[in-house]
């Protein structure tokens, strides 16, 4: 579904991607673990095409897309919630749902506009709300809902679990599960790591913009070197 391919990008001279490459397989989720300023959210970034990139390849679907503009990975089936959210904050919660449509003309938006009030039960009754008067968990499931609203084939999620207390936390990994079941495939790059790589297919491991480790999420997990040195554990 994703490859990326000796990835370089930086901020103005200071290179932050040195040559990431990785791969995200059809139905997988995928972690991407690392202490903050590795380059996690550069590379979804980059991934998304709203962060330059230097060189390198990202093929999606077995399709180059570095050239892209970011709406048209969109239109392809890639969809990108951000760190912290980023709701639109004067709107409804029912308007940011429908924005994540927007490029859509099919006849089924009222239909997935329907199945994100099922899944985020909390955003039905808060649909007349401004954005920016939910909580922390109720915009993260927002920003979560606003991105499948796109229909995604590929689901990037940069630090899903960010400032949630634990009980959220688990909700929030409960829904990536469950997205997984329906047959999104899910890119996830997370701090906490442990969370990600309980519940990921695979991981990777990223140190100062560099791919340092790779293998099964539990083996990760279970690897002492890695729970030492990158885990905190």
């Amino acid at each position: 579904m994703l490859a990326i391919e000796g990835l370089t990008s930086a901020y103005g001279r200071i290179e932050v991607l040195h040559g990431v490459s990785l791969e995200v397989a059809e139905g997988e989720i995928v972690a991407l673990v690392g202490a903050n300023g590795a380059g996690k959210t550069t590379l979804l970034r980059a991934i998304s095409g709203v962060q330059p990139i230097r060189s390198g390849r990202v093929r999606f679907a077995g399709e180059a897309i570095e050239r892209e503009p970011a709406y048209m990975r969109v239109a392809k089936g890639l969809a990108h919630v951000p760190e912290a959210r980023q709701v639109f904050a004067p709107l409804s919660v029912e308007d940011n749902l429908r924005l994540g449509a927007y490029r859509r003309k099919d006849s089924g938006i009222a239909r997935d506009l329907k199945r994100m009030y099922e899944m985020f039960p909390v955003l039905w009754e808060r649909r007349r709300s401004a954005a920016g008067s939910l909580s922390g968990g109720e915009q993260q499931m927002l920003a979560i809902g606003r991105a499948l609203m796109a229909r995604p084939r590929l689901l990037l999620l940069d630090e899903p679990s960010m400032g949630l207390a634990p009980v959220l936390v688990d909700q929030i990994m409960d829904v990536i599960l469950a997205l997984k079941a329906e047959g999104v495939t899910i890119f996830l790059v997370e701090q906490n790591a442990v969370a990600a790589l309980s519940i990921a297919d695979r991981g990777y491991v990223i140190e100062t913009g560099v791919i340092v480790h790779g293998g099964a999420g539990r083996d990760l997990l279970d690897d002492p070197k890695v729970r030492a040195t990158y885990l905190g554990v």
